[in-house]
């Protein structure tokens, strides 16, 4: 395997930077008020789980965590869990995000109400994450 491989530390530095470099994103999360847990679950070929934080504010990536804990952060706003097959689909393009959540192939933990009425910036931050990700386990 090259590149950014999804999941690991290099991918959600990666996906910091992205997202703070990225005019477009910046723009269209202007008003996004939420932090986010993904909780991967293992899958396939990843044995164990994990977890990545993002801090996510008004278009800007404020800080990421790899490996974070519920019990070591304040309450995210949002908890997204999937396998991690689930993960990777959405990434790779093979899911829509918004039905790999209506599906419940990937779960919502929060205001769903709140996501779905900010798609465009769930929308972007997902075309973000795609074009960083060069590979998957």
């Amino acid at each position: 395997m090259t590149g950014i491989v999804f999941p690991s530390a290099a991918w959600l530095n990666s996906l910091h930077e992205k997202l703070n470099t990225d005019g477009r994103y910046n723009g269209v999360a202007r008003n996004w008020e939420g932090d986010l847990l993904f909780d991967i679950k293992p899958d396939g070929k990843l044995t164990e789980p994990v977890s990545m934080y993002l801090d996510l504010w008004h278009g800007t990536c404020r800080g990421v965590e790899y490996g974070a804990t519920l019990d070591r952060l304040p309450r995210p706003k949002f908890v997204l869990t999937a396998s991690y097959r689930d993960f990777s689909a959405v990434l790779l393009g093979e899911i829509n995000p918004m039905t790999a959540m209506m599906t419940s192939k990937l779960r919502v933990d929060g205001d769903l109400g709140y996501m779905m009425r900010h798609v465009p910036t769930v929308l972007d931050f997902v075309r973000c994450a795609r074009e960083i990700t060069t590979a998957v386990l």
